[in-house]
């Protein structure tokens, strides 16, 4: 596996795990959902728009695809390597793998799709050119993967 990619640290806890004592499912969206906003976070995003550095603050989940390759079976660290794969006019996808802490074990793979919208009418609107430019390290970790 290539190393490129941009890499989150996220943490499994107690509570996410099933009875069998494996991550649950619906826990793997969760550990996406929070690799992407830490991402945006340090980049001074927030859904507040009097706080956030983007005018870009309302994404709704388009499509969400994931395939399930290797159970968590303990609480703990994991990371996420996410990328994007494509930004439209007001949408993007990532790409993203759940991994072990040494990028050796893919638990889980897929692909994320977002829409911008406008919060006044809820409507798609266009990414703007700010949003684009923080993105960039994104990009260019994603032509690297091809």
């Amino acid at each position: 596996m290539t190393d490129e990619g941009h890499y989150e640290s996220v943490h499994v806890h107690f509570d996410d795990l099933d009875l069998m004592g494996l991550l649950h499912n619906s826990r793997y969206a969760l550990l996406v959902e929070r690799a992407i906003s830490a991402y945006w976070n340090r980049l001074g995003w927030s859904p507040d728009p009097a706080t956030s550095a983007f005018k870009d603050v309302s994404f709704a989940v388009r499509e969400f695809k994931i395939t399930y390759r290797t159970p968590v079976a303990k609480a703990g660290e994991l990371a996420v390597r996410l990328w994007i794969e494509n930004m439209g006019n007001s949408s993007v996808v990532y790409g993203f793998l759940v991994l072990s802490p040494d990028h050796e074990t893919t638990y889980a793979e897929g692909y994320r799709a977002l829409v911008n919208l406008d919060p006044a009418t809820l409507r798609p609107t266009p990414i703007s050119a700010e949003s684009r430019a923080a993105a960039e390290p994104l990009f260019l970790r994603a032509a690297a993967r091809l």
